[in-house]
């Protein structure tokens, strides 16, 4: 079990088995925070605990996730799908730069382009340790 915590404690989530590969996207949002995503689904094997507040896309007309955070502290826990998949599951990522960096380290980094092309780019053989350490 993977636990990410906000630094004052007050919220984490829970990841159920490996999280495989970690995403690191450079879109608007994601670029300013910093975060490197692991994905599943809320209720399966992400779970999110503690009181957390939602951050929805200023300007955009039907935003597609939100972005959870402390309250407290402000760190960004994770984001979640505002509409559910055509099988009734909600699609999440977590922040795992909330983890400790020794369960994490090891953890390969997929890029996605999220400004530009929406595309998956090629893996550059980078793992978390290596942005970290």
């Amino acid at each position: 079990m993977l636990i990410g915590t906000c630094h004052c404690e007050a919220a984490h989530w829970t990841m159920a088995g490996d999280p495989g590969p970690v995403t690191a996207c450079n879109c608007t949002l994601c670029r300013r925070y910093g975060a490197l995503w692991a994905y599943d689904y809320e209720g399966k094997r992400i779970d999110l605990h503690g009181t957390t507040k939602a951050f929805s896309r200023v300007g955009k007309e039907k935003p597609s996730l939100e972005i959870r955070f402390c309250p407290t502290c402000a760190c960004v826990l994770c984001w979640r799908g505002l509409s559910l998949d055509p099988d009734g599951r909600r699609r999440m990522a977590v922040n795992v730069r909330l983890a400790p960096p020794e369960a994490v380290a090891h953890l390969p980094i997929d890029h996605f382009d999220g400004l530009d092309s929406f595309d998956d780019l090629p893996r550059d053989g980078r793992c978390v340790r290596d942005l970290w350490f």
